[in-house]
């Protein structure tokens, strides 16, 4: 047997035994012989150096450790996903598959497939990215997402985020997560179709990880979402939390609630509601009809940008900014370079916000193809040839960003709008965009190369997501 063929035995056997008994008491002592078994089994240095620096962190008592201790103290099912279909699956395993297959065909496969199984929802929500779709019966069967998810699997991809929509309107997709045990299913949810009967579904499968959308406060959620919605979402909270389920928070930054965002107390609060993470979007003027009105200023990008950073120092959870983060990411993800998005009518997006497609999953099996058959089209090339040209990480995105090459990456697909008035973001909006982009870039660069915040990130000495380093970036820059 050979060593990368013991260390995946050795892999299966931590994850069924020694796991469990070294995690009956999560104590600190325990969590770090995990560490040193886990450090062990890795199949990468950068996994190695993951759990190096890891355990240097329990030793030093960081904050960011709670959060270990919170995930260890769910439910038995979810603590048994989190290590074996995220942890050891989804990021160890996984990259050695993806490797090989990227090797095998010539294209690398993502971490990670967003699908978006159904546009339905029951809520109208100002400005949402998804409100264009059509909002009629599913197109896309459990059969087709179920091969999805397997054709996925024979890439390496055992990372799933389920989007719309709100997925609750599908029960079916409760079979789904039961069947592919194997993989984690991370569900942007608004919160308000979680029944008692759901929680139960989600506690059994325990692969599953809600993330609960709200807009800052009640008077926030309720203006943007309706009325009485902020107190649903807060009893949903209240009843995965009891359940012991992996879940989080999701909120869309816009210029009105940012201020929020920027308070301490929001953080406290998701925390005591039971979040171990949570996800920051920004408001992107993507659908018909929209315009830059809601988007936060470039000053208060910033200024999240700050917030989010300090947070993942010095609060028990997870929080990270899709557009602020780029630096975690090694820059944007879009086209298949770490993600993609299969929309609900089978419709195959380089991302959610980037509203163009070339290709159709039904067609493509229809005439005998897979899943990994778009990631060497046109459309999905050229948008990853553009997604990392600037070498500054908190400046990631082809679509607000850097607006120009998005309309460069289109211009030479034969790609098409998903949903009437998704060409405006290179058309109509650009103009708006593309200046309030140059105001923000400044801020980002000072950022970057002048802040010295992120000294870790340029010397790649800190793995997980960093702490606080007040050293003068060395790289140079603006």
């Amino acid at each position: 047997m050979s060593l990368s063929s013991a260390r995946c035995t050795a892999l299966r056997y931590l994850a069924s035994h020694t796991v469990p008994f070294l995690l009956d008491q999560v104590t600190d002592r325990r969590l770090t012989v995990l560490t040193r078994i886990l450090e062990w089994v890795a199949r990468t240095e950068h996994h190695k150096a993951q759990i190096a620096y890891l355990r240097q962190m329990i030793e030093d008592q960081h904050p960011s450790i709670e959060i270990a201790r919170r995930m260890l103290s769910l439910h038995p099912n979810a603590r048994r996903a989190v290590i074996n279909s995220l942890g050891i699956n989804a990021t160890w395993l996984g990259d050695s598959e993806r490797k090989a297959f990227g090797a095998a065909h010539g294209v690398d496969p993502p971490f990670l497939i967003v699908i978006s199984p159904t546009m339905r929802c029951n809520l109208r929500c100002l400005g949402c990215y998804a409100g264009e779709y059509p909002r009629g019966p599913d197109p896309l069967s459990f059969e087709v997402l179920d091969r999805i998810v397997c054709e996925g699997k024979e890439m390496g991809v055992y990372f799933y985020t389920i989007s719309g929509g709100e997925p609750f309107m599908r029960p079916d997709l409760l079979d789904l997560y039961d069947k592919h045990q194997d993989c984690v299913f991370l569900i942007y949810t608004n919160g308000t179709c979680i029944d008692d009967n759901t929680v139960a579904r989600l506690q059994a499968c325990g692969n599953t990880a809600p993330s609960v959308s709200l807009e800052g406060w009640e008077a926030q959620t309720d203006s943007r979402r309706g009325k009485g919605v902020y107190r649903r979402v807060m009893d949903t909270m209240d009843a995965l939390r009891e359940a012991g389920i992996l879940f989080g928070f999701s909120a869309t930054a816009t210029r009105i609630n940012a201020q929020v965002y920027f308070d301490d107390a929001f953080y406290d609060h998701m925390v005591e509601k039971g979040c171990l993470f949570g996800w920051f979007f920004m408001f992107v003027p993507v659908g018909q009809d929209s315009t830059t009105d809601l988007m936060i200023t470039p000053g208060q990008r910033d200024r999240l940008r700050e917030t989010v950073s300090r947070v993942r120092r010095e609060k028990p959870i997870f929080v990270a900014d899709f557009w602020n983060d780029g630096c975690l990411t090694g820059g944007c993800m879009s086209g298949g370079t770490l993600y993609m998005h299969v929309n609900y009518r089978g419709e195959l997006e380089p991302c959610v916000f980037m509203h163009f497609a070339e290709e159709n999953i039904v067609d493509i099996y229809k005439r005998g193809g897979h899943l990994w058959d778009v990631l060497d089209t046109p459309l999905f090339r050229r948008v990853r040839g553009v997604n990392r040209r600037d070498p500054n990480p908190l400046r990631p995105c082809p679509i607000i960003d850097h607006n120009e090459w998005l309309e460069e990456a289109l211009a030479g697909a034969n790609a098409h709008p998903t949903h009437p008035g998704a060409e405006d973001i290179v058309g109509r909006l650009a103009p708006q965009v593309r200046t309030w982009a140059a105001e923000y870039g400044k801020l980002a660069d000072h950022a970057w190369y002048h802040s010295g915040q992120y000294g870790w990130a340029q010397r790649g000495d800190d793995p997980l997501w960093g702490h606080q380093d007040r050293r003068q970036a060395s790289a140079g820059g603006p």
